[in-house]
């Protein structure tokens, strides 16, 4: 069947099976991919637009929204496939669900929570201010990460794969210190693909590890003292100011239209945990006196 004048005719197969899942008539030559699909959704409302993947081709790669129906190699009846990506989460819910994480772990441990240190050293706080002192630092880097994710961050892509929010991608803690290190949330503007954004378990597991031992309660504080520590507050406040800037710069990259690709993804200061590891365990205090 031709399309008529002015129209064309959109048939959505299966991308595996091949079955005709809808026939889409007097579709607008200048209809964008992202129109089909809210189209698509009207008659399966299951498959929400993010939930789907519109191809050419069954193994192809998926159209991008703001394709223009007309400028795709297809005649005037376009066959196009459908494909389910599953379950979605936004953007901005991962970074918020990766950035809590570790506030509520460190306090865990912070407060000496029965489950944690033992029975005897429950609820029991440590004597050393230095203590109190990486708690803020930790609590603070987190609190900016989760105000950044609402107010600063811009994605092209709004949602992710429900499946991939605790799926631990880097494989050694070299990896994974290289990834909390390299402007995740900035990277996936880029038309690079990051794996690592699938790391709630790296974020959680990192705090827990940082917390355990900063507050043992066979901790003793720095070698070096109050000249160590103030080094290390200094370092920090850099750091994060640092990264700041860098996310805001991004982001107005973004909001002017920017390729973001001339930009290296890179955060170019340390995370709270690198402070953390200058500030507090520089000689393997833990057990000490």
């Amino acid at each position: 069947m031709s399309g008529r004048a002015g129209f064309f005719e959109v048939e959505i197969l299966d991308w595996k099976t091949k079955k005709q899942l809808c026939f889409l008539d007097k579709v607008e030559p200048n209809a964008t991919i992202r129109e089909i699909r809210l189209m698509f959704h009207k008659l399966y409302p299951r498959w929400y637009p993010a939930r789907q993947s519109i191809k050419l081709d069954p193994k192809g790669k998926s159209l991008r929204d703001e394709e223009i129906l007309q400028h795709l190699p297809v005649g005037t009846t376009a066959t196009l496939y459908f494909k389910d990506l599953g379950p979605q989460i936004g953007w901005t819910t991962v970074f918020l669900i990766e950035y809590t994480g570790p506030l509520f772990i460190y306090f865990l441990f912070y407060f000496r929570m029965p489950f944690v240190y033992g029975l005897d050293e429950r609820f029991t706080s440590s004597p050393h201010p230095v203590v109190n002192l990486a708690c803020i630092c930790h609590s603070f880097h987190y609190i900016k990460r989760l105000i950044e994710t609402v107010f600063v961050h811009r994605f092209s892509h709004g949602t992710m794969p429900l499946r991939n929010i605790v799926k631990d991608q880097p494989n050694s803690l070299l990896s994974a210190v290289v990834a909390l290190n390299t402007g995740l949330e900035d990277c996936t503007k880029t038309k690079k693909k990051i794996p690592v954004f699938q790391n709630c378990l790296y974020y959680w597991g990192f705090a827990a590890w940082l917390a355990y031992y900063i507050n043992h309660p066979l901790y003793t504080p720095p070698s070096y003292g109050k000249k160590q520590i103030n080094f290390a507050v200094i370092m920090f406040l850099l750091c994060e100011a640092g990264n700041f800037s860098i996310h805001v710069a991004l982001s107005d990259l973004r909001r002017n239209g920017g390729d973001l690709d001339q930009f290296h993804c890179h955060d170019s200061v340390c995370s709270s945990g690198a402070v953390h590891l200058a500030l507090l365990h520089s000689d393997d205090n833990l057990g000490k006196g």
